[in-house]
């Protein structure tokens, strides 16, 4: 078995550290804390720092990028955290594996595959570009081997704040009480499974036939949040709840003084139109389907 190196201890590393954990690995968690799930070991370490990553991955078999800095940083923050792990994986030889998003993109009609380019004029899905465009370049330059594991938003157990289908929405669906969104209720979007995530990076640092590519999380055709809530209000023998909206004018005004809130009307054209990942090179390539969406909403709601 090897030793894994998982970075961040949010929504997805907690995932990656438990699927290698079960596959028998030595797992080494990386977060400025120090937390991180039982059963692997834990470091405390600020990941920008370049040697101090190097050097806790060394021996390393493979490096796993799960930090997620809080969107309004990306600018700031990404930058630094991307040289620290390019360095770690070229000093080490650890395969890179970045866990990444569909941002890049920018608005798209019609289902997103992996060939489509980095179109984004948005400076903080450039930086995100960038990252990849930085791997991909060092890995066909030969200095690492790398890959990229994309996904829509997520939801699952261990999600949080940040995610759309979180407390935020599952508590007053659960209290039989409105459910309040920021976005319409009936437009089609993507959901990926946290478990899949971590599935994806596991695979994709393992199979070389993964390395020097970006590649779509295995995800379920998309639902709209109506659906996603019928469909867990029946899950829990409840009735389908009622969803609120926050008129758009409300958002930027609140937005002013929140800098999470001010952010939103950068990805607001993934929620007014139709937002569909394709996933089907990843399923065709590993073998590899997304969690059936039914099994998927039990995990979540704990049932």
């Amino acid at each position: 078995m090897g030793k894994h190196i998982v970075v961040g201890a949010g929504q997805v590393g907690p995932h990656v550290v438990r699927r290698l954990l079960a596959q028998g690995h030595e797992v080494v968690v990386v977060t400025r804390s120090g937390s991180g799930p039982e059963g692997a070991t834990k470091v405390a370490a600020d990941v920008a720092d370049a040697a101090r990553l190097a050097e806790i991955a060394k021996g390393a078999d493979a490096i796993y990028n799960c930090v997620n800095p809080q969107y309004h940083r990306w600018l700031t923050d990404w930058p630094p955290l991307a040289a620290s792990f390019l360095a770690a994986a070229e000093a080490s030889g650890a395969v890179l594996v970045a866990s990444g998003n569909l941002y890049g993109y920018g608005p798209v009609r019609g289902p997103m595959t992996e060939d489509l380019p980095a179109a984004s004029s948005n400076p903080k899905a450039q930086v995100r570009a960038k990252m990849w465009a930085d791997m991909r370049a060092a890995h066909e330059a030969g200095r690492i081997r790398a890959a990229e594991v994309r996904g829509s938003d997520y939801f699952g157990p261990g999600s949080t704040d940040q995610s759309y289908l979180g407390d935020r929405f599952i508590k007053p669906l659960r209290a039989g009480k409105t459910i309040p969104l920021v976005w319409p209720a009936d437009v089609p979007h993507s959901w990926t499974y946290l478990p899949d995530v971590a599935e994806a990076l596991v695979v994709a640092a393992a199979d070389e036939r993964a390395w020097g590519k970006a590649w779509h999380v295995p995800t379920s055709e998309p639902l709209t949040f109506r659906q996603m809530g019928d469909r867990m209000a029946a899950i829990l023998g409840m009735p389908a709840p009622k969803l609120g909206r926050l008129p758009w004018p409300v958002v930027r005004a609140v937005g002013l003084v929140s800098p999470m809130l001010g952010e939103l009307r950068h990805v607001r054209y993934q929620f007014v139109e139709p937002f569909e990942l394709d996933s089907s090179a990843f399923t065709a390539t590993f073998g590899v389907k997304p969690t059936p969406i039914e099994d998927a909403l039990r995990a979540t709601l704990g049932v």
